[in-house]
Parts: C-alpha cells; structure tokens; sequence
C-alpha cells in the first residue's frame, strides 16, 4: 500500500542512497528549485519539492542503471505510482523512455540540469554565493560550453520550450529557488 511519502522519510533515503556530500546538495537544490517553482504555480509544494529530493536515488549506487533502479527503491519506500513515475521522466532522451508530461515533470527535467550551472556559476564568482548571482553571470557562462560542461545546454532549451518558459526567467526562478537553501547547498559564501 503506498502513502505520500513525508520529507523525513525522503531525507533518510537520501542519506542511505547518495553518500557522497556532492550528490545531496544538488538533490537539496533542486528540492528547493521544484519547491519554488511549485509555489509559483499554485502546485503540492510537498509533492514536488520530494520527487526533487529523491530524483538522483540511484545514481551513486547504480550510475549505469540511472532511472532503473529508482522504482524499485522508491516502491519499497512506499512511494506512490505517480511520484515515482515522475522522478523516472528526469532522464528523458538520457536514461529513460518515460516522456515528461505534467509540469511537474517538464520542471523537473529542465532543471536538474541548470541547477549544476547555477551552482558553478555561483563559485566563480568572488563571493562564491548564490545570494548575489544576477541572472547575466549564467548567461554569460551558458555560452562558455567549456563551463559546467557536465550540465548539458540542450537538455535545459528543450525543457524550457515544453514547459514554455523564456530561459532567463527560468535562470531567476533556479537562483531563487536556491536562494532559499544556499547554506544547506554549499552556496551562501562570503557576503
């Protein structure tokens, strides 16, 4: 019988699953990115800010089976059908088949990979914050394909133009979204 899952229970498989300290802040980060995309509109804030939590869970364990292995841990969790089927449409074109279709999908699969650009964005700078990012250093360095090159451009357009937004929009909501948890993700700097 699966039940919502609640942020305490995410966490603790967080921990067990992601060991390494790199792959829990960019799941904090998007956790806080979905959070605030979900506010904006008027979604489960809960809902979407777990699945970002919980979306790289197999990653570090099983990297080959990335979107794979996911379900089975997640429906041991207790986690229902369409959470999970949320956390598999991340890897889209990537790692699996599973096409996003909700918003919370599209948001999801967009900005996974600009949180990594974000984030390296952020550490460039003097500050090394995010809380001082202005929208104009992501741009500048999105062209820069030698940058955050792990973050994948193409990915990022092709989510921004199914969830119909303009790229520099959805730059400001990551940064924001960050903003929230800049301590927690390695980002508040020296201010």
């Amino acid at each position: 019988m699966s039940s919502k899952p609640t942020r305490e229970a995410t966490w603790k498989l967080v921990e067990e699953y992601l060991p390494s300290d790199q792959m829990r802040r960019h799941s904090l980060a998007v956790e806080a990115v979905m959070r605030h995309m979900a506010k904006k509109y008027g979604e489960d804030e809960e809902m979407w800010g777990l699945i970002g939590l919980a979306h790289d869970i197999d990653y570090e364990r099983h990297p080959e089976e990335h979107c794979h292995k996911a379900p089975e841990i997640l429906k041991n969790a207790g986690w229902p059908e369409d959470y999970i089927r949320a956390v598999i449409s991340h890897g889209w074109g990537i790692c699996s088949d599973v096409e996003p279709l909700t918003n919370l999908e599209k948001t999801l699969f967009t900005i996974d990979e600009l949180t990594g650009l974000v984030a390296a964005s952020a550490l460039v700078r003097p500050s090394k914050s995010i809380l001082d990012l202005p929208v104009k250093s992501v741009t500048k360095k999105w062209k820069d394909k030698a940058f955050a090159a792990g973050a994948d451009r193409s990915i990022i357009e092709k989510g921004a133009a199914m969830m119909g937004v303009e790229l520099n929009d959805l730059i400001a909501d990551t940064i924001e979204g960050m903003k929230s948890e800049a301590e927690a993700i390695g980002l508040k700097g020296n201010l």
